[in-house]
């Protein structure tokens, strides 16, 4: 890395502040971009660098390894958590969060994006992971996004993302989601509103709230062999409701959930994701995919 810093990045900053599971170390660099061509910018000067890149969402679902993550870390800024609602379109910034945007839906009368009043995470996190929740994804509800790489900004159609279950064909840190534009139908207000407040019983009965975790751990396997079975149910089966291995516990409340339960390090979590996974499969003979991204050098199990 040669010259001085671009303003506004920082060296050695601790990212588990901004992790719902606050583990893990420290970025090599960290910026915080308050624009799309503030993000471009970045891009092109790590590219001539020869830094890898890395973007932080809302941190849920996100695990960054103890040794910390070598290069650039992005995190979009407030200013690119913009929600507008055009007729029966919402336009948002890659930081706004799928809740505020279910909410903004809901009362202007369109349908078909409550499922994200149960995804705590941004955007752009979500586009890449294809996420979804009670029956409902991204994909569905996803119109196109404005991409930032290191040449500039470009618009991609929703087709062109080649969505798969939690997947989609987003390079990691090369391409990151700015904007994105859901195109919704328009239903009763109050219908809509009903099906949240049922989405957010749900949830608030299903799953542990208010200490430090990430969302599902595994992924539901598709395998015959799961007899209709999520994943937390073969956890569950498999005695892992309540395991742990240091600071880090498969939640009593529902056991496809990890909690930091207080100094829980990244070793501490995949430990404990290896040895749920290990169990399920000597009992079910299911290899359990995770459902966590990472930074860093880290290796799921």
């Amino acid at each position: 890395m040669s010259g001085e810093l671009p303003s506004g990045v920082q060296r050695d900053v601790a990212l588990a502040p901004y992790l719902t599971i606050r583990a893990g170390g420290a970025a090599e660099l960290f910026a915080r971009a308050r624009s799309a061509a503030q993000v471009v910018t970045l891009l092109a000067w790590a590219e001539a660098q020869g830094l890898p890149v890395a973007v932080l969402g809302s941190g849920s679902n996100l695990l960054v390894a103890d040794a910390g993550v070598r290069g650039l870390v992005i995190k979009l800024g407030r200013e690119l958590a913009k929600i507008e609602v055009h007729d029966t379109r919402i336009d948002c910034g890659g930081a706004a969060r799928l809740p505020a945007i279910a909410a903004r839906a809901a009362r202007a009368g369109l349908a078909g994006i409550e499922f994200g009043v149960s995804i705590p995470g941004s955007v752009g996190g979500a586009v890449r992971m294809n996420a979804g929740a009670y029956g409902g994804e991204l994909a569905e509800a996803l119109d196109h996004v404005e991409i930032a790489t290191a040449q500039g900004l470009a618009r991609r159609e929703a087709s062109a993302l080649r969505f798969g279950y939690r997947s989609s064909a987003l390079a990691s840190g090369s391409e990151i989601v700015t904007a994105a534009c859901f195109r919704l139908r328009e239903e009763d207000p109050e219908a809509i509103a009903a099906r949240i407040a049922r989405m957010r019983r749900s949830r608030h009965d299903a799953q542990p709230r208010g200490i430090k975790t990430f969302g599902s751990t595994f992924k539901n396997p598709s395998a015959e062999l799961a007899d209709g079975r999520s994943a937390g149910q073969l956890l569950e089966a498999a005695g892992c409701r309540g395991l742990a291995i240091g600071g880090a516990r498969f939640s009593i409340k529902h056991a496809n959930f990890i909690e930091n339960t207080g100094g829980a390090s990244t070793a501490d979590i995949l430990a404990l994701i290896a040895e749920g996974r290990r169990r399920v499969q000597e009992r079910f003979g299911i290899e359990l995919e995770t459902e966590v991204r990472t930074l860093g050098e880290i290796e799921l199990p």
